[in-house]
C-alpha cells in the first residue's frame, strides 16, 4: 500500500499538469458576443480584438445551412474592411475540400458564427467534430464570436426559435458557464420567457443582450459591453430574494 499511494500521487499530478497544460496555452481566450446579426460596426471591433494588421476572419453559417445570400451579405460586410474573409462551409463533400475543418479553423486570428437555426447548428458541429476544434481555437486565442445563434452557441444554454410552435430551451458549447439571452429588446416573447426559465431553474443567471449591443468575455470573465448606438445595451439577469433582478451593464464604448 505504502508503494502504491506514491504512484498514485504521481498519476494524479501528471494528468492534473496535462488539463492545466490543455486549456492554459498563455493565451488571452476571448469572446465577443452581440445580440443580433453582423454588421459593420461589429465586424471592425472583431477586427480589433485579434490586435493583428489585416487579420484572417472566417464566417461561419452553419446555422443558415450555408445559405448562399447569407455569405454574400458577409462578404459585402467585409468589402472595405482591412481584414481578409474566408467561410468555412458545414455543407460540404470531400472531393472539393482538400483541408479539414480543424485545419482550416485554427488558421484563423477570429472566427465569426452566424444566426440561424441554433439547434440544427449544434447537431451538425458535434457529428462534424467542429464543436471540438472551436474549444481548440479557444484555448489558441483565436477571437470567437457572433451574435443571436452565434452567440448563443458559447454559453451552457438560453431559448431558441429552432423548433416548431413556440421558443425552447437548447444546450450551448458551454464556453461560458451562464446562460444567454440575445434578442433582448427586439423580440417581447425573449425578455419574459428569460426570467421564467431562470425563475424556474431552467436556465441558470446569465447575460442578455440588444440587437446592436455586444459582451466581451476574457478567460470566461465579463469585461466590457459596446454598442452599435445609445439605446442598445447589455444587462446580468440572476434571483435575488426570489425575484429576477436584471442588472444593466453600463456600456464602455458607442461603435462608430
Amino acid at each position: 500500500m505504502k508503494k502504491i499511494f506514491p504512484i498514485l500521487l504521481c498519476i494524479t499530478y501528471c494528468y492534473t499538469a496535462f488539463a492545466q497544460k490543455a486549456t492554459d496555452s498563455g493565451a488571452t481566450r476571448t469572446i465577443f458576443a452581440y445580440g443580433g446579426g453582423f454588421n459593420k460596426e461589429f465586424m471592425q471591433y472583431v477586427i480589433r480584438l485579434t490586435k493583428k494588421q489585416n487579420p484572417k476572419v472566417c464566417f461561419l453559417p452553419t446555422a443558415m445551412g450555408d445559405n448562399a445570400n447569407v455569405i454574400l451579405a458577409w462578404y459585402a460586410t467585409c468589402e472595405d474592411l482591412v481584414m481578409r474573409p474566408y467561410i468555412q462551409r458545414t455543407y460540404v463533400a470531400s472531393y472539393t475540400e482538400k483541408k479539414s475543418f480543424e485545419e482550416n479553423l485554427l488558421s484563423m486570428d477570429a472566427i465569426v458564427v452566424g444566426g440561424g437555426n441554433t439547434l440544427n447548428m449544434m447537431a451538425i458541429w458535434k457529428a462534424q467534430g467542429i464543436d471540438t476544434v472551436l474549444r481548440k481555437a479557444y484555448n489558441k486565442g483565436i477571437i470567437l464570436a457572433g451574435g443571436s445563434a452565434g452567440s448563443l452557441c458559447w454559453f451552457q444554454g438560453g431559448t431558441t426559435d429552432s423548433r416548431p410552435k413556440e421558443l425552447s430551451i437548447v444546450k450551448g458549447l458551454g464556453f461560458i458557464q451562464t446562460s444567454h439571452c440575445p434578442h433582448y429588446h427586439s423580440e417581447p416573447l425573449r425578455k419574459p420567457l428569460y426570467f421564467e426559465n431562470i425563475l424556474k431553474g431552467k436556465l441558470s443567471p446569465g447575460y442578455a443582450i440588444d440587437d446592436k449591443a455586444g459582451i466581451v468575455f476574457e478567460n470566461e470573465k465579463y469585461v466590457r459591453s459596446v454598442a452599435a448606438d445609445d439605446k442598445s445595451n447589455t444587462y446580468y439577469v440572476s434571483v435575488i430574494d426570489g425575484k429576477i433582478d436584471e442588472k444593466l451593464l453600463p456600456v464602455g464604448e458607442i461603435l462608430k
